[in-house]
């Protein structure tokens, strides 16, 4: 009665599925004329709003949404453990509900509501702050009492780990590309002994004989496999990653001393390397993890062929099922740990390989695609404005693509003038469109983000739907096989 008559008074629209009664008190999400607010009938200590008779209506405020979290325990993210989970990355603040309406048909995958990179935070214009608040208000929204885990992603330094410590980060994917040695991978053997014995040993904790009396000459059998170490594949692994390794354990310590008592768990990712991670090497970098004291729970390799964003795999699947096979080995003998799929994002070829060979030890992660399936939403709903985007696309590709790996060729995309009105969502099935539109999020948020928010808000039950089809069109192959 209390909703009804507020919705009545007030012009308030309650999310049905937000209504929650807990000792004596109820919460629930309403929109109204100024857009989204939290209601408290009940005890309100600690939250601040303005009082519409028994209820408490309050600003989706950093202190509100922190009360809140500490009045309903499942809107805190969990760690996931080695259960199958899918990062469900949101440049907007807006998509979380759609994802977990995706979620929510399919079983057997545990979802990453909260996960954003650095890079992506400082592009958006937003706080690892309100990547976990806005997150939770979508938790909120649709009812969502599972566990679900927040994803503080690609980290390179302690600092970065420190803030998202600080917003409630539960998952913590270190990332030392910048210490990966490249050039290791095809440099002399002479040129990579001296590079060896120059390596960081002190923060290693180890020595350079002992590292080669370790591998050198050793065999180590791998299920069905053996790997063995020469000197020179030894000097390659240590050179290629050695220093990557001293940092991953250096940020794990950091974080493992800034954490206290709150559970945390740690994803390693070279994803970003710029040749694929060998089997060898893989085994390299986990063995010395581990002799490091390391705790991880998921592992990105660089995989061979392409991994680009916004679009599918790019190479030969079966080599790819081979050698993901062996990673797969790898993580259970090593482990076990989960393979991470970094640039996962519509890579419908790789989630059945993924499946079959690592089983339930698969974390998905995907960004940009819900981005792009908003401006998808925006194509159908307002397609002046979705010229813009097309425009700028154009425009910015060429400099924004510098820090992806990406292959669109702009000149095979059409310009926002020789296309109607119906033809424009179809650029977002267009592989080089789609990666266009990808890599210049940055600079179309700057110029449109408030409005494209607006859009998207006015017309929200078309964005949800959108996502949700599209998502499940990345967690249905994830759920074909398990084990």
């Amino acid at each position: 009665m209390i909703i009804e008559e507020l919705e009545r008074k007030h012009e308030l629209r309650v999310y049905p599925r937000s209504l929650t009664e807990l000792n004596g008190t109820t919460y629930f999400l309403a929109r109204g004329r100024n857009g989204k607010m939290l209601g408290v009938a009940g005890n309100a200590d600690g939250f601040s709003g303005t009082r519409e008779g028994s209820v408490l209506l309050c600003p989706l405020t950093t202190a509100n949404a922190a009360t809140l979290r500490s009045r309903l325990c499942w809107l805190s993210p969990q760690p996931l453990g080695l259960k199958k989970a899918a990062g469900c990355g949101d440049r907007l603040g807006l998509a979380t509900p759609g994802h977990v309406r995706a979620i929510q048909k399919v079983g057997g995958i545990l979802p990453v509501f909260a996960q954003q990179s650095i890079r992506e935070n400082e592009r958006t214009g937003r706080t690892p702050q309100q990547v976990m608040d806005e997150a939770m208000w979508g938790v909120f929204q649709e009812g969502w009492r599972g566990s679900w885990g927040a994803d503080a992603d690609h980290l390179k330094t302690t600092q970065d780990v420190d803030s998202c410590l600080q917003a409630g980060f539960t998952f913590y994917t270190v990332d030392p590309r910048d210490h990966v040695d490249n050039d290791a991978h095809t440099e002399p053997v002479e040129t990579l002994r001296g590079k060896f014995r120059a390596l960081p040993w002190s923060e290693l904790l180890d020595s350079a004989d002992s590292m080669l009396a370790r591998y050198v000459d050793q065999r180590f059998l791998i299920e069905s496999f053996c790997l063995e170490f020469s000197e020179a594949s030894v000097l390659r692994a240590a050179c290629k990653y050695g220093r990557a390794i001293a940092h991953a354990s250096k940020v794990f310590r950091h974080l493992s001393k800034a954490a206290a008592e709150r559970p945390f768990e740690l994803e390693v990712s070279v994803d970003e390397a710029e040749t694929p991670t060998s089997p060898l090497e893989h085994f390299f970098i986990a063995s010395e993890l581990r002799r490091m004291g390391v705790e991880w729970v998921s592992l990105a390799p660089r995989y061979v062929g392409r991994f680009e964003k916004g679009v599918d795999y790019i190479g030969d699947l079966e080599l790819l099922d081979t050698d993901f096979a062996r990673h797969a080995a790898i993580a259970r003998v090593m482990g076990p740990y989960k393979l991470s799929l970094h640039s996962g994002s519509d890579k419908f070829s790789v989630y059945p390989i993924a499946v079959r060979n690592a089983k339930n030890l698969v974390h998905l992660k995907t960004a940009g695609t819900s981005y792009l399936e908003a401006l998808r939403v925006v194509a159908d709903v307002a397609p002046d404005f979705f010229r813009q985007f097309l425009s700028l696309a154009h425009e910015r590709y060429d400099e924004d693509k510098r820090t992806y790996h990406v292959s669109a060729d702009s000149s095979k995309v059409p310009a926002a003038d020789d296309l109607t009105d119906g033809q424009l969502a179809g650029l977002l099935d267009q592989f080089d469109a789609r990666q266009m539109f990808h890599v210049t999020f940055g600079s179309a948020l700057d110029l449109y983000g408030e409005r494209l928010k607006a859009v998207l808000d006015s017309h929200e039950e078309d964005h949800y739907a959108a996502l949700e089809k599209h998502f499940l069109r990345h967690l249905e192959p994830l759920t074909s096989q398990s084990g």
